[in-house]
């Protein structure tokens, strides 16, 4: 008889285990309950999409054409950015030599540049060298038959190691007062003025980009500030049956997650029209100066960038849209 109250007792804790594991199985339903109803609200939200398809193609063409002209900046910058990588934008300093040098003394001093630790390389254009490319890549040969000497004078071209731009010009005075240089130029001013460029037009993408985003929020705020009012008296009646601003915003914020995903589907697509209609042309000129230059389009990560920042821009106006209206409309 003293045994059983024993065991009843033993048996006593397993009640709380019952009772944890029916909390888990109720937020496990709680929660694939939650995903389907978003997934039920995301998909009554695209059909309803194209249940007026000419507002909604003629919305996701303007969608388009505001986030196509920032990719398609974006995507020539880093073309041109490529294309210029591939150029020789190395400053030089160019020395021209008395003419009454002599070959042997030419030959001297360019040697002696080469022990200088400050320059990375020294390359010798003699005189004869001068001369002959003169004759090959200008049309005044003839004015050399009035000569009875070469009058070019030896050119010695060089890149130092340093890209300091006071560094350079204090160089470049150095150079200029050696007994055996007539005039030392320093070519640095088109890599200023490509580098000042290349600034200004990010910039300018940049700017553009902002102020057509704003137009892609202000574009899907309107519009889904039109689908609220139609559906108005459906809202109302929501409401009055107990249902929540979460519940009755979802399937507006939806909306504005399609016309952005959407809209930056035809931004990619245009893009990349765009940049194929001026691949051709774009090439044969760059291989007036390089070789092998290919043009480059959307890659993954500037696809994928396109298509979040629609998405999010899309998703922000709606938001917008449904926190200034919805709350306007309550039932009567």
């Amino acid at each position: 008889m003293a045994d059983k109250p024993q065991k009843s007792a033993r048996k006593a804790p397993q009640a709380p285990r019952r009772g944890a594991v029916q909390h888990r199985i109720g937020l496990a339903d709680r929660s694939r309950g939650w995903v389907r109803h978003h997934l039920e609200v995301a998909s009554q939200a695209f059909f309803r999409l194209w249940s007026t398809p000419v507002a909604s193609i003629m919305t996701l063409a303007v969608l388009a054409i505001a986030l196509a002209l920032p990719g398609f900046l974006f995507t020539a910058l880093k073309n041109v950015d490529q294309l210029t990588n591939g150029l020789e934008t190395d400053p030089h300093i160019s020395l021209y030599l008395k003419v009454e040098l002599s070959d042997a003394r030419v030959d001297q001093f360019s040697r002696e540049l080469l022990l200088r630790q400050d320059l990375a390389s020294v390359e010798l254009i003699s005189r004869e060298k001068g001369l002959e490319d003169f004759k090959r890549y200008t049309r005044f040969d003839d004015l050399l038959e009035f000569f009875d000497t070469n009058p070019l004078p030896a050119v010695i071209t060089l890149i130092p190691l340093s890209r300091d731009s006071d560094t350079l010009v204090q160089l470049q005075t150095e150079l200029a007062q050696l007994p055996e240089v007539d005039e030392a130029r320093l070519d640095l001013e088109w890599v200023r003025r490509l580098e000042a460029f290349m600034a200004l037009a990010t910039r300018g993408a940049w700017v553009l980009g902002g102020l057509l985003a704003l137009t892609v929020l202000l574009v899907v705020g309107n519009t889904v500030r039109m689908t609220i009012e139609s559906r108005r008296d459906e809202i109302q009646v929501s409401k009055l049956v107990g249902a929540t601003d979460a519940w009755v915003r979802r399937p507006f914020l939806y909306s504005g997650v399609w016309f952005g995903l959407f809209g930056a589907l035809l931004a990619w697509l245009l893009a990349q029209l765009a940049l194929a209609l001026l691949s051709e042309p774009v090439q044969a000129l760059a291989a007036l100066y390089l070789n092998g230059y290919v043009v480059q389009g959307l890659g993954f990560s500037e696809s994928l960038m396109l298509l979040l920042t629609g998405m999010v821009l899309g998703l922000g106006g709606a938001w917008l849209a449904v926190a200034r209206h919805l709350r306007d409309i309550e039932p009567g």
